[in-house]
């Protein structure tokens, strides 16, 4: 068959090219998308059963974080926030889980409480056990948006789910976070990117 060359300054990554693309129909700066899309595509790798879609992570991600910019952070090329992103102590206040600090304060910077870290906001002991290395330098740092969006997928397909199933969806993001007005707003999110960045393909 006949093949044809990329244009001139054309990158070699699809992914990249799908995220610069996508980035403006959804409104999600294309280095978070590059790290959702990464962690739908590792997991159909290592987990093909759990169908889980760039989409829901984004969804989950623009909730969690705004896509690693809450508080007026940048989300940097590295995949870091310009500065972390650490959530309120879980002291056990109104609307807030009491959880006593698990890490030391090594992630969360808090020796009494844990507080949820990063940009798809993982609790210090859930972290301990989803940790995982999505940019390949070696690290988990759930600071970083590849290991985290990486490690939230992983949470996501335990235990045999099926994220492409409606009873397995739901029961994955209860699980993230139990609320079904959190669920209801995943849900929406997810279902609008995945809309709009369809148009962008088209």
């Amino acid at each position: 068959g006949h093949v044809e060359l990329p244009p001139r300054g054309a990158s070699a990554d699809p992914l990249a090219d799908w995220a610069e693309r996508t980035a403006q129909q959804v409104g999600i700066p294309a280095r978070a998308l590059i790290a959702y899309g990464n962690a739908e595509l590792a997991l159909r790798q290592y987990q093909p059963g759990c169908r889980i879609s760039w989409a829901t992570l984004a969804g989950i991600g623009r909730i969690e974080s705004d896509h690693g910019r809450y508080g007026g952070a940048v989300l940097g090329e590295d995949g870091r926030p310009s500065t972390p992103i650490i959530g309120v102590a879980l002291n056990g206040s109104r609307g807030v889980k009491a959880i006593s600090d698990t890490d030391g304060g090594a992630l969360d910077g808090d020796t009494t409480h844990d507080r949820a870290v990063g940009p798809m906001q993982f609790i210090p002991g859930t972290w301990a056990r989803y940790a995982s290395d999505g940019n390949g330098d070696g690290l988990a740092d759930p600071q970083q948006i590849d290991d985290a969006a990486l490690a939230a997928a992983r949470y996501l397909c335990v235990g045999d789910r099926d994220m492409a199933s409606a009873d397995g969806w739901w029961t994955g993001i209860m699980s993230y976070n139990n609320s079904v007005e959190y669920a209801q707003k995943v849900f929406g999110l997810a279902d609008t990117y995945a809309r709009q960045a369809h148009t962008a393909a088209d």
